[in-house]
């Protein structure tokens, strides 16, 4: 718990809801920033000019054993354990930043088609311009039951596909969003702009949830964003509406 942040925001007499609606993020991130989650510089920034306390104040320097702990690679900027680990602000960041394009590969995205202000979202960036390729599993396909049968959940992983796939239809009342299906065994979901990249490494056994998860900077990891990006289009290449 932010012991520093809880009292901050008693002494400016503000609620979480106050927060949200100032920095423009959902109140359940300031619930995780309550509980001890470190937010992002730009909203650190914020946070402090809002509640006019120093930002060191209520996030400390971090210790040396947490940042012996950060990944020391030019090509990654950040490295989650799990999927589930990756807070909802870093797939919001993602998405809203996209300009040109967005992508997204995986089986059945449930966890982002299940989840209302990111279809909002994209139907946003839609709207705007940006490009929306979406790549779902082929329920039907060999692919999509192997890998049920791999994570030992059988049918409900084709079952979760479909109702990906009802959810994030209600995009394709917007120009510029194309979802369509693949049987290819996927070795990773690949979540792109043309920013940035979240690959989600698959483990045999292992739900993608229960699975790594990196963050790319495609401007500092070019030759590595490129091969993911060729992998993302090849999938692409083989799919049908």
């Amino acid at each position: 718990m932010n012991a520093a942040l809880h009292k901050a925001l008693a002494a400016a007499q503000l609620t979480e809801t106050d927060v949200a609606a100032h920095l423009g993020v959902d109140p359940k991130t300031v619930r995780r920033w309550l509980s001890g989650t470190r937010p992002y510089p730009r909203h650190r920034w914020a946070l402090a000019e809002l509640l006019q306390v120093q930002e060191d104040r209520l996030w400390p320097q971090e210790s040396r054993e947490s940042k012996e702990r950060t990944p020391g690679s030019e090509h990654v900027q950040r490295v989650y354990a799990h999927r589930w680990q990756v807070p909802r602000e870093v797939w919001w960041d993602l998405f809203s930043e996209a300009e040109q394009e967005i992508g997204i590969l995986v089986y059945s995205g449930l966890f982002l088609a299940d989840d209302a202000g990111m279809l909002e979202l994209l139907n946003s960036r839609a709207q705007d311009g940006v490009n929306i390729r979406i790549l779902l599993g082929d329920p039907e396909s060999q692919a999509v039951k192997q890998r049920g049968q791999e994570e030992q959940i059988g049918e409900a992983l084709s079952a979760r596909v479909l109702n990906s796939l009802l959810l994030f239809r209600a995009l394709l009342d917007v120009d510029g969003v194309e979802i369509r299906k693949h049987s290819t065994i996927l070795y990773s979901s690949i979540y792109l702009t043309e920013r940035k990249m979240i690959i989600n490494h698959h483990i045999y056994g292992m739900p993608a949830s229960k699975s790594p998860v990196i963050e790319i900077d495609r401007r500092n990891s070019p030759d590595m964003s490129r091969m993911y990006s060729a992998s993302f289009d090849l999938a692409w290449k083989g799919s049908k509406s």
